[in-house]
């Protein structure tokens, strides 16, 4: 078949107005081709004329849609629907930033459970979130759900801003079981009795949770970069710990005959 865009056109090409308006029509009866990479949307088979992909809403404006609900608390399941296949970068971002900012003494204890079994699914490299029934029916009254929301939605958006697509290294399936093995990890650290022990692992576990939502390597890297610091912290505070019940511990034992 003789490839018309690439013949010379003659008088019998010119194309021609539709009495009804619509596109014109070459000699040939078909239609008019735009030029200059105009939009054309005559042809539902034109690769011009098919739609891109879906605008994916960013994690801020799908907070503020559930603290703006009518029920009179949120749940974990609600989060987790909501969030859909980004559940699990998502709700680690939940559940670890509200750890990494000034919050009441025990939070940590109650958020870090719900990270642990969030990061051990990721770890093992299951497809699909689960949660059991105990955690998704787990919720928070709307009213204080709105006020985390508010406390946490600056600092979303500033990211938002900074984070796209990228270093995709980081952000491949092996990447992300080494991504929960740390969080797991993490995890665990969070939700001991150290104190403001608790912020460099939420930072760190919040860095990953950010990248993988918006498939950010450089994202990630901060989190791997955080998790050294984290055992570094840790590190440290285990070895004044230690140096303590030495000095303190010794004289006591000896006090008592041991």
């Amino acid at each position: 078949m003789t490839d018309l865009a690439s013949r010379p056109h003659a008088a019998t090409d010119e194309p021609t107005s539709s009495p009804e308006g619509g596109p014109t029509l070459s000699s040939q009866g078909e239609p008019d081709r735009p030029t200059h990479g105009d939009p054309y949307d005559g042809d539902p088979h034109d690769p011009q004329a098919q739609p891109g992909p879906p605008h994916r809403r960013g994690f801020s404006a799908v907070l503020a849609d559930l603290a703006a609900g009518d029920s009179p608390r949120v749940s974990v399941g609600q989060i987790l629907h909501a969030f859909g296949d980004r559940a699990f970068g998502a709700l680690l971002l939940v559940f670890a930033l509200p750890n990494a900012l000034p919050m009441p003494p025990g939070t940590s204890a109650i958020l870090g459970s719900p990270l642990l079994f969030i990061a051990f699914q990721l770890m093992i490299g299951r497809p699909v979130l689960w949660l059991p029934k105990l955690i998704t029916e787990r919720s928070l009254k709307r009213e204080d759900f709105r006020t985390l929301a508010a406390k946490i939605d600056p600092w979303v958006k500033k990211c938002e801003r900074l984070l796209k697509p990228r270093v995709p290294l980081l952000t491949t399936p092996f990447a992300d079981r080494l991504t929960g093995a740390a969080c797991f990890i993490l995890s665990i650290i969070l939700t001991l009795p150290i104190p403001l022990g608790n912020m460099p692992p939420a930072v760190a576990i919040t860095a990953f949770a950010l990248g993988m939502i918006e498939s950010d390597g450089a994202a990630i890297g901060v989190g791997w970069a955080a998790t050294i610091g984290s055992f570094v912290i840790l590190g440290l505070f285990a070895g004044v710990v230690t140096a303590g019940l030495q000095y303190f511990g010794g004289p006591l034992l000896r006090l008592f005959g041991f």
